[in-house]
């Protein structure tokens, strides 16, 4: 095969962070750390070659409407019925839900899951707690900021952490999905999680 002929070399794969709102940096250093190429995702065109995306912690109704104004609601909902990987975050945990008991707000509806958003209060009440997280040999640290919960989740979803009976980590076939803040911590754990067991990377 000569130097014309040869395949081209594959670079890092690419994986993708919401980047209308909320914690985008911390997501971004954590995946080049990991190996992975950053891309920060504002636009519909953006999503093109991303092996996952992340959509991260923010204000959720805020996030929802900047996603209906841009396209990137139906965007997003595309990439992920066409198999690609996505991964909510606090506020994407929200988003990814189908249903919520509180006030309507743009959804993705990624996720046959009930949730209740602010679900363990305001800022001043969060706090951090040590997780049993299925599929790891070691408790996790979650740091929970007005974080949500799943109260129910249907057919298809595994639950992997809970406090209590509320679900604070939940997988399906290719969504991930946790109500606190895996980026504000030194582990990586769920980072690494993200990329094997979700996107195959």
């Amino acid at each position: 095969m000569t130097a014309r002929e040869k395949e081209p070399e594959e670079g890092p794969k690419k994986v993708g962070i919401l980047a209308v709102q909320g914690d985008v940096e911390e997501h971004v250093q954590i995946l080049r750390d990991l190996g992975v190429e950053p891309v920060e995702v504002r636009a519909v065109e953006d999503l093109s070659g991303l092996s996952g995306l992340i959509v991260p912690g923010g204000e959720s109704t805020a996030i929802g409407n900047i996603m209906v104004e841009s396209g990137l609601l139906d965007g997003v909902r595309s990439f992920f019925y066409k198999g690609g990987p996505v991964w909510g975050t606090c506020a994407g945990m929200v988003l990814a839900a189908s249903a919520t008991n509180g006030p309507r707000q743009p959804m993705l509806g990624l996720m046959n899951a009930l949730v209740t958003r602010n679900g363990f209060g305001r800022q001043v009440h969060s706090f951090e707690q040590d997780l049993e997280v299925e599929g790891f040999d070691e408790p996790f640290t979650g740091v929970f900021i007005r974080s949500p919960f799943f109260e129910d989740v249907g057919p298809g979803v595994e639950v992997l952490s809970t406090i209590g009976e509320k679900i604070v980590a939940a997988r399906g076939e290719n969504i991930l999905v946790t109500a606190f803040h895996p980026e504000l911590t030194d582990d990586k754990r769920f980072h690494e999680y993200f990329l094997r067991e979700v996107c195959d990377i």
